[in-house]
């Protein structure tokens, strides 16, 4: 079983400015002319971790990872003024082409890869192929499972915790009532909704426990940029319309992609990479039958390490890095 590359630190980091007053951490590692990938992160609002790095092998990688809008070391912290769908995708191309980057690779998960199969229908020309991990379309019938009823039928212990800070008149719509609290002018009930909001998440991703895990989305900074950005997109239907991402997957055609997810996936259901495989016919879907949702599950991290691999095989004629 493949486990993760060693961990790397960048050679570049930087803060760049884009549009409506954010400024986007950031960084490169690996080899400077090696393959680009752009790491594009969940949530939204997850922000990136140095872990993220240790998928691509760095002599054959020129590894980008950077923060959202709002997440992570991005600025401003938990912003929701100028932070939709369509905005992250022009600061994706504003970093590539502030990078001089003709075409480069996406790896996304979760959220992340909506975000990726959102950017590539929108700028196909300038996508070599995408690896993907836990799909989520950011269907209305997706948002409802999870933060409605669906996931609350296989975790209800886990559940009544995420209702706990909800009366029970407004839980007819738990996101538009977790949104109110998390941008209204209680602090202590914003910090205590974006912890609730990101346990919730925490403890359904993986297949087994993960302290770790845990704690890292209990930590304040990270849970109060997480739960705001979230509950502030599927709000709004993710900035999407209807079905988009599966209605214009015409777009992916000649894309070489790789899918995987975890079978027992309860916070994106399988059913999510299904659909999309179904209509993008340069994909292959990889069922990982002992995993559920997060990139720290040892089957996920080998499944999606022999997906940098084989890409990098793929790709090594266009970027000679060394064997």
């Amino acid at each position: 079983m493949h486990i993760h590359y060693p961990d790397i630190k960048p050679y570049q980091t930087q803060m760049l400015p884009v549009s409506d007053g954010h400024t986007l951490y950031v960084e490169q590692s690996g080899n400077p002319e090696g393959i680009p990938v752009i790491f594009i992160h969940g949530g939204p609002g997850a922000g990136c971790h140095k872990q993220d790095r240790s998928f691509f092998d760095p002599e054959r990688y020129r590894i980008i990872l950077f923060d959202q809008r709002g997440a992570g070391r991005s600025t401003p912290h938990a912003s929701l003024e100028h932070n939709n769908t369509q905005l992250l995708v022009q600061d994706i191309e504003a970093i590539r082409e502030y990078l001089g980057i003709e075409r480069w690779l996406l790896f996304g998960g979760s959220w992340g890869s909506t975000l990726s199969l959102v950017y590539a229908e929108t700028h196909p020309s300038r996508v070599m192929g995408l690896i993907l991990r836990g799909i989520f379309l950011c269907r209305d019938q997706d948002i409802q499972w999870f933060y409605q009823r669906g996931a609350s039928l296989i975790f209800p212990d886990y559940w009544e915790d995420f209702l706990d800070p909800i009366p029970e008149s407004e839980r007819d719509n738990l996101v538009q009532a977790y949104y109110r609290r998390l941008t209204g002018d209680n602090e202590l009930a914003k910090m205590s909704c974006a912890k609730a909001w990101s346990l919730w998440e925490a403890r359904c991703a993986t297949l087994r426990p993960n302290n770790d895990l845990h704690d890292s989305f209990s930590d304040p900074h990270m849970a109060l940029s997480l739960a705001r950005i979230e509950a502030h997109y599927f709000k709004h239907h993710g900035f999407l319309e209807h079905n988009q991402i599966l209605r214009q997957a015409s777009q992916l055609e000649g894309i070489p992609g790789i899918i995987v997810h975890g079978r027992y996936d309860m916070i994106c259901t399988l059913d999510n990479a299904q659909s999309l495989h179904h209509v993008w016919h340069d994909s292959e879907l990889h069922i990982i039958r002992d995993a559920g949702h997060a990139s720290c599950e040892p089957s996920i991290v080998d499944a999606l390490i022999r997906a940098t691999r084989t890409m990098a095989r793929r790709f090594s004629d266009d970027n000679p890095t060394p064997a």
